[in-house]
């Protein structure tokens, strides 16, 4: 009579085991999703930045041909000093990106020692 009162918590331990490991699991598929679009944030960021620098190059550019008469002149230089600014813009976000990877990275090399 003792050996089904046993079983009892035993399977109840084992289905409470079971639970934990797949909300563990989903919590781990979370985690690599939010990574996949930390990435994606960048990768946008990046390209928004490009077309800000091209787009503010054309507006300038634009407008002091239109004040001046030199339709194409004016343009065509903004517009390659706004993607000369936006690519600047660009590597500097990706440094900004490689430096804090480089943080992480040596935090978890510290933490790794430390235990």
């Amino acid at each position: 009579m003792t050996e089904p009162e046993t079983d009892f918590p035993r399977d109840r331990l084992k289905a409470l085991e079971d639970r934990l490991a797949k909300a563990k699991k989903v919590e781990d598929d979370a985690h690599h999703m939010k990574k996949d679009y930390a990435q994606a944030n960048l990768a946008w960021r990046m390209v928004i930045e490009l077309v800000a620098g091209l787009g503010i190059g054309f507006g300038i550019g634009y407008g002091l041909d239109r004040l001046l008469g030199t339709l194409p002149l004016f343009m065509v230089i903004f517009i390659l000093l706004g993607l000369a600014a936006g690519i600047k813009t660009m590597l500097g976000s990706a440094k900004e990106v490689e430096r804090q990877l480089a943080a992480k990275a040596a935090e978890d090399e510290e933490e790794r020692r430390g235990d």
